[in-house]
């Protein structure tokens, strides 16, 4: 079972969902953590804030379920702000009705992944596969607990100090918080010092170009935007 959600804090068409800045939109996304024996597993909550890649909530539990679903995303909406749009599959829980209910009367606009498609949810696939080819993360947790402590260090490096190829290079904290800008300014100082003191270095007269962030991040980009999807 999967529950992933894409909050995206953002504009959204009848088909695409697109977001430029926090609080458009997210996707929700689902792993199966191994348990300590065969046949148990932990169902791990997930919620990303699609533009800065930001892991915006996650929960641990032993099962999984639509009450567990609006627990989490009633806990991220009052410290983030509710977003325009919530991307998910179409999982048991992200389609149920204490789901659905709550999005409606907080005026989010659902999405979900077409049927039989399996890259509708992207940012919830490279979220998953940064985690499980961690070289920290165990074949198996013991507990819950365990997992849940894990769970929980991980996302702090990852929101704090992993470095996303996807928002040039910065952290998703910076980016979610509006902090990228003076990052890129001090990156920028660096490399013309690093010019100044060593020209032969470098092929060129002029500063070296530091990596953009992304114009904006979508899901299913209609052919017809000119913006290139993050």
């Amino acid at each position: 079972m999967r529950w992933k959600s894409h909050v995206r804090f953002g504009r959204r068409s009848a088909e695409t969902g697109r977001s430029k800045d926090r609080h458009r939109a997210t996707d929700r996304p689902h792993t199966k953590l191994a348990g300590p024996t065969r046949g148990v597993y932990y169902d791990c909550y997930v919620m990303i804030d699609i533009y800065s890649r930001y892991i915006v909530g996650a929960h641990v539990h032993n099962t999984e379920t639509s009450l567990l679903a609006v627990d989490l995303m009633t806990e991220v909406f009052g410290i983030q702000g509710v977003p325009h749009v919530v991307h998910a599959d179409r999982g048991t829980s992200m389609t149920s009705k204490p789901v659905a209910a709550l999005l409606d009367d907080l005026g989010v606009t659902r999405s979900h992944s077409r049927p039989r498609v399996s890259n509708d949810n992207a940012f919830s696939e490279a979220w998953n596969k940064t985690l499980k080819y961690a070289p920290v993360f165990p074949e198996r947790f013991n507990s819950l607990q365990a997992a849940r402590q894990f769970i929980s260090e991980f996302v702090d490096f990852y929101n704090h100090e992993h470095r996303h190829g996807g928002v040039g290079l910065h952290t998703p904290a910076d980016v979610h918080y509006g902090l990228a800008a003076d990052t890129a300014r001090l990156r920028s100082q660096t490399l013309e010092s690093a010019r100044q003191r060593h020209p032969t270095r470098f092929a060129t007269t002029h500063d070296p170009k530091i990596l953009d962030l992304p114009a904006a991040a979508w899901i299913n980009q209609p052919p017809d935007q000119e913006e290139t999807a993050a």
